[in-house]
């Protein structure tokens, strides 16, 4: 769990999170469900917690809201798997602690399930030991004795996790600290002493430390040892595993493998997990696998902010300010008052924004000067505001007429003094609007804000709706600001009406600062139009606030929100970059050859005021090379935007190493498109470590059970063409499927495939040959404008085999891409949200030279919410014959021992047969158009008593009760 998401929407949404609707709808008809992935059935998922393998169930808790779509209300979720393919959701695990009156007191944060065989704890007994968990309670403010605290508790089962007991002693281990969480807790066993006792690694989130502590009975601890820093230190740590593996397979060899999450400030943005490889000697992990800084890159250095002064540059710090922020009167010497550490810059000075905090805004330009090497060289590090072509640092209003004098009424005048019309809660006391309170970046004293509309805050219901006005030719766009909360289920957003009927929709950027949004309207020439605000959301950020309409030609320009460093030519913003919303610098390189002789500056902006509003620069250089990216040297998990908190399973059969991460990314995972429920798990994944010329590595797979799910009768197979310059569609589709293409570059720039595409879109998986780089881009995916930092194109350096080629392996599951090369040793993992029905593959080239080697496309069964998979069925299975081989033509089985036996009907299709007892499945079958009828399940050492079966039968149209069956077994 992570403290910047805490601190980013404790105060929108936590203990005020709106429940989700009692009729929610079908998973399986949600548009972006996964049907490979684990996903809760409804409400907020984040960390996979406590992951352990117990006599045949695998088991998953998770981080869960269970009272709404967002994060909040922290408690552990649970889900069951036999296989780790198909999964079960159970009851809520361990939920937040409320006190006598109702009010939460304590979080339930990450940490881990061990199996206490030897019941070390005295939580159970040697016959029935005891299923612990170990997890971080945060103790909200309302905390009687430990408010702000983290500290680690436990809580115990003795049923196989289905219900659980808090430990009356918790917490049981408390270093005072406020960031002190995620324990992962496991068994060490000393191979020359044969001394055995837990060890527990957790971190010290701000302090970029994993704090190894052990214990023999999980209620006492002693601190044995830290780790850390190193590698990625830009974020926050989190989340860490630490574990053996053999090196290729061989036990004699043996390292461990310490994973380290951290938010943000992974390879890709946001957030991540990297890991380090070496020795644990069961008090201290060693690590053989980080890297140094290195050597700074040859060239001339232009700008070393060494020298305690600004120099020639062009300092434009916010007029009034008291700090001189944010850029302050010299050069920072490092980490500013209130700044986490700041990190990676060299020398004495850097351009650091963090003066007066975030707040300030700013600008600072260089001297110019003429451009004579290929490339410039710079260490950039802060907040991740990208620069936007076509916005403007200020404010201002485009040119046109302002509607409602901007709300700018005489004292004592109301919105409905002018016309408009409320209802609802904004119909209780017209005085509230407009309203003087709330938001910033709005323009004058006055504005809507149906916070204030009403007596209720973020749970005011109702519409207000403006007086007609017309517009008129020439008149071609509506342009307002806007801020507020984001819904897009239609709950909350300004509306333009024509004729009564909604023709235009806004929403918020759930958040307090407005900014200006524009409808082209020019069709609605000479029609008369309203403005209506509606607002029927409840819940953090449940408002919106209005401002500043203006009918005029042009629409407005947005405000940029950058935190920024660009190369400046012909002023012209030519090259630019930004941060990772990390507070450790690293190398950008500008490749500027095409702008040799040209005069030029570098120009700095802070023009943004909220969290990670502040940029770092340092040692800008002109060289012949470029400069390669620290963060790229050290060892990821993935390469992508979405795989996070990655931990593995403990207690796993036959010597396996299974981990598993949450697909999203704090950046916008509050934001992501979905319906009655927010986040999923990735594939679950076997690892293990091979050998390579930097030391032992990990190297991953999708575990091989994913293997029955393959309807490899419908496998469309390609091989051995050119692949034209160009894209073209291939007569395969689907949005379930796994796909392993071989690709050779060859002469072309780029060659790769695209999936989940239509005519508008698709996402690109691809090969530059030029950087020697795969890539997942998702720029053009579909729906990619719910946040603006999920567009995105994710990359990571792989080598060309020998023989030229490129093996990739993708899972593609409707709103997900994971891929895999390299054996495994390189992955990207990203959500995507693909326009409705969008389900083609591609292949394409820039360039010609590029050869198709081999294709091979499968079709997948699911293995959540909708099994079926690609058949031809126009209609739901018929029902089925439902019989049982128990020996005894009459009278109860003797010994449990049996088959169940369905023999489905001709007809449509029947895909998948399951066979459910109280109300789980206990097998299932998948089936093809070739399979015989009749489908047999066999019972083995059935209780004595009676066994209620029911059959579902499903296929690609519907699932159909197929009859149900009594076995009596004696006893």
């Amino acid at each position: 769990m992570t403290a910047a998401v805490i601190a980013g929407f404790a105060a929108g949404l936590a203990g005020t999170i709106p429940a989700v609707a009692d009729e929610s709808p079908d998973p399986a008809a949600e548009q972006y469900r996964p049907y490979l992935h684990f996903s809760p059935e409804r409400n907020w998922m984040n960390d996979p917690n406590g992951m352990v393998y117990d006599d045949g169930t695998w088991h998953l808790f998770f981080q869960h809201n269970p009272s709404g779509t967002r994060w909040g209300n922290m408690s552990w979720g649970h889900a069951t798997s036999t296989d780790l393919v198909h999964w079960e959701q159970q009851p809520l695990t361990i939920p937040q602690t409320f006190d006598e009156n109702g009010t939460a007191i304590e979080d339930i944060f990450s940490g881990s399930v061990v199996i206490d065989e030897q019941n070390t704890s005295g939580f159970g007994t040697a016959e029935n030991p005891p299923m612990v968990a170990v997890y971080t309670s945060a103790y909200t403010p309302a905390h009687p004795t430990l408010a702000g605290r983290q500290a680690q508790s436990l809580a115990y089962s003795l049923d196989h996790g289905q219900t659980w007991t808090k430990y009356e002693g918790n917490p049981v281990y408390d270093r005072a600290s406020a960031n002190f969480r995620d324990p992962k807790v496991f068994r060490y066993t000393n191979p020359e002493t044969g001394e055995s006792y837990w060890v527990m690694a957790a971190v010290e989130a701000l302090q970029y430390k994993v704090v190894l502590s052990r214990s023999d009975d999980l209620k006492t601890w002693t601190h044995l040892s830290d780790f850390g820093p190193a590698n990625a230190a830009g974020g926050i740590w989190e989340c860490p595993d630490l574990f053996p593996l053999a090196v290729d397979g061989d036990p004699a060899n043996t390292k461990w493998v310490m994973v380290v999450n951290l938010n943000p400030g992974s390879v890709a943005g946001g957030s991540g997990g990297q890991y380090f490889v070496g020795e644990f000697d069961g008090t201290t992990f060693t690590s053989e696998s980080t890297v140094a800084d290195g050597a700074v890159p040859a060239g001339d250095l232009f700008a070393g902010f060494d020298d305690g002064t600004w120099g020639d540059w062009a300092v434009g710090n916010e007029p009034g300010n008291w700090a001189n922020g944010p850029w302050g009167t010299a050069p920072a010497p490092g980490t500013l008052p209130g700044q986490n550490t700041v990190s990676g810059f060299i020398g004495v000075g850097l351009v650091n924004g963090f003066n007066d905090f975030d707040w300030p805004v700013g600008a600072l330009e260089s001297p110019t000067f003429t451009i004579d090497k290929p490339f410039v060289n710079l260490l950039v590090g802060g907040g991740n505001h990208p620069h936007v072509d076509g916005t403007q640092l200020g404010n201002e209003p485009p040119a046109g007429r302002l509607l409602f004098d901007g709300f700018e009424f005489p004292d004592g005048t109301t919105l409905a003094d002018t016309g408009w019309a409320a209802t609802g809660d904004f119909a209780i006391d017209p005085s509230r609007s407009p309203s003087t309170q709330g938001g910033d970046y709005y323009i004058g004293q006055k504005r809507i804000n149906t916070f204030e509309s009403g007596p209720y805050g973020d749970t005011n219901l109702g519409d207000l709706t403006s007086p007609a006005f017309t517009i008129q030719p020439g008149e071609n766009h509506l342009s307002f600001l806007l801020g507020g909360g984001k819904r897009f289920d239609g709950t909350l957003e300004a509306r333009l009406l024509v004729d009564s009927e909604v023709v235009r929709t806004a929403y918020g950027p759930e958040g307090g600062a407005l900014n200006w949004q524009s409808w082209d309207v020019a069709e609605f020439a000479g029609s008369d139009a309203q403005l209506q605000i509606h607002d029927e959301a409840t819940g953090g950020w449940g408002h919106l606030t209005v401002d500043h309409l203006v009918l005029g030609a042009e629409p407005a320009l947005p405000r940029s929100e950058e935190t920024s460093v660009s190369l400046v030519v012909d002023g012209e913003v030519v090259r630019t970059a930004t941060g990772r919303n990390s507070e450790n610098l690293d190398w950008v390189s500008w490749n500027v050859a095409e702008f040799a002789g040209h005069e030029a500056s570098v120009r700095i902006v802070d023009n943004n005021r909220f969290g990670w509003g502040h940029v770092l620069v340092d040692q800008v250089m002109f060289s012949d090379v470029a400069a390669e990216p620290r963060i790229e040297a050290y060892d990821w998990l993935d390469w992508g935007r979405d795989y996070y908190a990655t931990v593995s399973f403990g207690n796993a059969p036959d010597g396996r190493r299974v981990t598993l991460g949450w697909m999203n990314n704090w950046d916008y995972a509050n934001d992501i498109p979905t319906g009655s429920w927010r986040s999923a798990n990735t594939l679950p994944r076997d690892v293990r470590l091979l050998s390579t010329p930097e030391g032992p590595r990990l190297a991953q797979q999708v575990v091989p059970e994913f293997a029955e799910l393959e309807q490899t009768d419908l496998a469309y197979t390609d091989a051995s063409r050119p692949i034209a310059d160009g894209a073209e569609t291939l007569p395969v589709s689907g949005d379930v499927v796994r796909i392993d293409a071989v690709l050779r570059p060859g002469d072309a720039e780029a060659v790769g495939l695209s999936v989940l595409g239509d005519d508008e879109a698709s996402t690109r998986i691809g090969y530059d040959a030029a950087s020697g780089r795969l890539f997942v881009d998702r720029r053009d995916s579909g729906n990619t404008g719910f946040h603006p930092a999920f567009a995105s194109l994710d990359d990571a350096p792989v080598a060309l085999s020998d023989d030229g080629t490129i093996a990739l392996s993708l899972y593609v599951d409707r709103s997900s891409v994971e891929v895999f090369t390299a054996d495994g040793r390189t992955t990207i993992t990203d959500q995507v949200f693909p326009n409705a029905g969008a389900d083609a593959i591609g292949l394409w080239a820039d360039g010609d030279g590029a050869t198709l080697e081999s294709l091979t496309v499968t079709p997948l069964h699911g293995a959540m919410y909708k099994e079926a998979g690609v058949d031809d069925a126009t209609g739901a299975p018929a029902a089925a014959e439902v019989s049982a081989l128990t020996g005894p033509r009459s009278g109860p089985d003797a010994d449990g021992d049996y088959v169940v036996k369905v023999k489905v009907a001709k007809g449509q299709p029947t895909t998948v047969v399951r066979l459910v007892e109280d109300g789980s499945v206990i097998g299932r079958v998948y089936r093809s158009a070739e399979s015989e009828r009749v489908v047999e399940f066999s019972i083995t050492d059935a209780a004595p008593g009676e066994h209620r079966y029911s059959v579902e039968l499903e296929n690609s149209a519907g699932t159909t009760d197929g009859g149900s069956l009594i076995v009596r077994v004696a006893g």
